[in-house]
């Protein structure tokens, strides 16, 4: 039953996307919070059909820690849940992510315009400037930037490679760091397209505030995304 219900799903999920996408395009000649609006929507959409097709629930906790203007959001990162989730219940999304991905047709016309922060990873001092400069951009608008410090997907109760972009910015734009934890990968795993029942949760927890020492900052970012993390997988 799981592998016909992880079917439905995954079709249903590219099915939605596509015609959300098609149907949307005159919202890029439009202003940028109807994008952001549309992308709620497929957000919910996908949070709906998690929990009807699948018996997933998708649950958001510690909204007493919810940015409501400017900030940066660092989140544990384990599918690809994390990034559209965010856009559900923060105001006013956006996030970071690698340049490749802009290559996607509809998709990458439509992180253009909601609002991203586009990287070269290989760029060095370069990158992590204009990462700045555009984050910066981003925080005039009151919008939430979520960045990704693992980089990349990793599988659940395994701590990835924290990278250096999260101190940089924190330490360049003085703001405080609001971490992320989650369970996601259990459900959702990262490759392959099973979907196995239960609860997603993403957990906010209490906000870094600035002005930290690099170091102390970037060990208490992974120490409380890592315990809460691996105490969402315990439950």
């Amino acid at each position: 039953m799981i592998y016909l219900r992880s079917f439905l799903f995954v079709a249903a999920f590219y099915l939605w996307s596509a015609v959300l996408a098609i149907a949307g395009t005159p919202l890029l000649l439009g202003p940028r919070r109807w994008t952001v609006s549309m992308f709620r929507v497929w957000a919910n959409g996908i949070h709906l059909m998690l929990r009807l097709i699948c018996g997933i629930k998708v649950e958001v906790r510690g909204t007493q820690h919810l940015p409501k203007g400017p900030a940066l959001v660092a989140a544990k990162h384990q599918c690809m849940l994390d990034v559209f989730s965010q856009f559900a219940w923060l105001p006013a999304s956006a996030f970071v992510m690698k340049k490749e991905l802009l290559w996607i047709p509809w998709f990458g016309w439509y992180a253009r315009k909601v609002g991203t922060v586009v990287i070269d990873r290989s760029g060095g001092a370069n990158t992590l400037r204009q990462m700045v400069r555009e984050t910066r951009d981003l925080f005039a608008e009151g919008r939430q930037v979520v960045i990704f410090p693992e980089g990349t997907r990793g599988k659940p109760g395994v701590k990835g490679i924290y990278q250096p972009g999260v101190a940089g910015l924190y330490r360049d734009l003085e703001v405080p760091v609001y971490p992320v934890a989650t369970n996601s990968g259990v459900h959702w795993p990262a490759h392959g397209f099973l979907r196995h029942p239960g609860a997603i949760v993403f957990e906010y927890l209490e906000p870094i505030p600035a002005g930290l020492k690099r170091g102390e900052f970037m060990r208490i970012l992974e120490e409380r995304i890592e315990a809460a993390s691996m105490k969402l997988l315990s439950e």
